[in-house]
């Protein structure tokens, strides 16, 4: 492949992020510019980082049009999220305090229920694997389950421990 450096310190910098890099589709663009820019041809190359003929000529052309930063990836667009910013802190806070009165019988917060609390105090509605989403960019987790449920009795746990059937007993 003919392509040429773009700017002087380009080596260097593809050099490192052929090295240090630690996502492996980044490294690997790196990897196909810097081999195609020491003379490489692109099957030689896709056979060397294990990558197809197709991904070495794309990122080497990108880097010959745009340069060290077309090697990077481009934002992705999509939906942005149905809540605000404050109304994400108030359900985080809100999922993390647990459930109240108004969630009925339920030990935890799982997913069905977050998505009936959306619904319910935010007037939104998200599809389960939305609900998910929401709560793994939050930082929460949808199947933690509690320590102890509410109707939980120690001592009648304990006394059906002492009268369980001889299998069971310690």
């Amino acid at each position: 492949m003919n392509v040429q450096l773009r700017d002087s310190a380009d080596h260097a910098e593809l050099e490192r992020g052929a090295a240090t890099r630690k996502d492996p589709k980044l490294r690997d663009r790196y990897r196909a510019v810097l081999a195609a820019i020491n003379g490489g041809e692109a099957q030689e190359i896709a056979e060397e980082i294990h990558r197809s003929r197709r991904f070495v000529q794309m990122w080497v052309y990108r880097y010959r049009d745009q340069g060290i930063a077309g090697l990077k990836d481009k934002p992705r667009p999509g939906q942005a999220c149905k809540l605000t910013v404050e109304q994400q802190e108030y359900f985080r806070q809100r999922i993390l305090n647990g459930p109240t009165q108004a969630d009925g019988l339920a030990c935890t917060l799982r997913g069905p229920e977050a998505r009936r609390i959306l619904e319910k105090e935010f007037g939104k509605k998200y599809a389960l694997s939305a609900v998910y989403e929401l709560m793994h960019r939050l930082g929460l987790s949808p199947l933690r389950p509690a320590s102890y449920h509410p109707k939980n009795d120690p001592v009648a746990a304990a006394k059906w421990l002492d009268s369980a059937p001889l299998l069971y007993r310690r």
